[in-house]
């Protein structure tokens, strides 16, 4: 089958479609495709040969492909391919981002030996930028909140709180502040959920379940659209399987029903 080769065009991926099924091209294809490529970098993990990223400048697609937003893959690929398709675009983003020093202005060239960017002129090394950033699902007895961001232009689903670590800042004092500067809220009983890499465009997410302690809801109207309590009944629209949110929410749910299966259970009464 050949190793799969991700590649990228205004962030969108190169595939063949033919209804549900969904192919990454190979090294094959590469070659009977005859266009240029530029970026071409090894991104395997346990062999950085397992795979490659390039990215496809203004020619035409070839024929017989499409270009397709990366998140329409989740579900129609194989879950190791995806998930290495996720790793191709935050390595795509800092490739385009980072094509001269920092320090001396001169070019930078792929590193010999690591997953780096090296300066040809003062040896100056830049990795890819990792931005971590956490994400809560707050509770309060059997309701959840949730808000509908501002970030993403006519957004109508409803999701977690999440932000950007701060530099000095712990990750509970992170779910602390965001949660209080987002929707006004204090939340206590902390506890870590899991994590998720996220390249929109370079973050790590980290995942905590935390407890409301005080407060009444008030959004700070640069983030947030709107907040609320949710119960398991009257959840709004959701975002996306594969995301952490949703498994947050998920999480949420399942510990509610749960929750109402043992209430309702004959030992109980």
């Amino acid at each position: 089958m050949g190793s799969p080769w991700f590649v990228f065009h205004n962030n969108m991926l190169l595939v063949r479609e033919a209804e549900d099924k969904v192919e990454i091209p190979t090294q094959g294809d590469i070659d009977a495709m005859n266009v240029e490529l530029t970026g071409v970098t090894p991104i395997g993990l346990s062999d950085r040969n397992d795979g490659f990223v390039a990215a496809l400048g203004d020619a035409a697609q070839p024929p017989g492909f499409s270009f397709t937003d990366l998140r329409r893959l989740y579900g129609r690929v194989a879950d190791n391919l995806f998930w290495l398709a996720i790793r191709a675009l935050h390595i795509s983003t800092w490739l385009k981002k980072n094509q001269f020093c920092g320090c001396c202005g001169s070019r930078l060239q792929m590193a010999a030996h690591e997953l780096a960017l090296q300066c040809e002129q003062c040896s100056h090394l830049v990795y890819p930028r990792i931005s971590p950033a956490i994400i809560v699902a707050v509770t309060r007895g059997d309701q959840i909140l949730l808000a509908r961001p501002r970030r993403v232009q006519a957004v109508t689903w409803h999701t977690v709180i999440a932000g950007f670590v701060e530099p000095g800042e712990t990750l509970e004092e992170c779910v602390r502040r965001e949660v209080k500067e987002e929707v006004g809220v204090n939340v206590d009983q902390i506890e870590y959920f899991g994590s998720q890499p996220w390249p929109y465009p370079d973050s790590l997410m980290i995942g905590f379940t935390a407890q409301y302690a005080s407060g009444e809801i008030t959004i700070d109207q640069k983030e947030i659209v709107e907040a609320g309590w949710f119960s398991v009944e009257d959840l709004p629209q959701l975002p996306t399987s594969f995301s952490i949110a949703k498994r947050l929410i998920d999480w949420f749910v399942s510990t509610q029903r749960e929750s109402i299966s043992r209430s309702d259970s004959p030992s109980s009464l």
